[in-house]
């Protein structure tokens, strides 16, 4: 083979294609329970709130870390589904007779 019918390859930079992760967790998700857990230990001011909150905030940790570690994107992914609910045919065997009138 000559040089010239070699394929050219191009790097990918790691941070091009990385998800974006706070925590070990999704960047949204986290920072918004962040943002819930300091309004409920703002908005009350004592020490049970404070408990309360922390305790919300880590359970949140450990659950978002959990999901990001199966699907970084997961809740971008889930939210995409609920937008094309409409557009997936609701039956899996095409022989099978729908009830409704809209064709698929």
């Amino acid at each position: 083979m000559s040089q010239s019918q070699h394929l050219r390859q191009t790097k990918t930079r790691r941070a091009l294609h990385r998800p974006q992760m706070v925590w070990g967790g999704e960047r949204e998700l986290m920072l918004t329970s962040m943002l819930v857990a300091g309004g409920i230990i703002v908005s009350a001011l004592n020490f049970l709130a404070s408990v309360i909150g922390i305790i919300l905030w880590l359970i949140c940790v450990y659950g978002l870390r959990r999901m990001a570690k199966v699907d970084p994107n997961m809740s971008k992914v889930y939210l995409r589904q609920l937008r094309y609910a409409d557009y997936y045919a609701p039956f899996s065997r095409p022989w099978r007779v729908a009830k409704s009138s809209r064709i698929y």
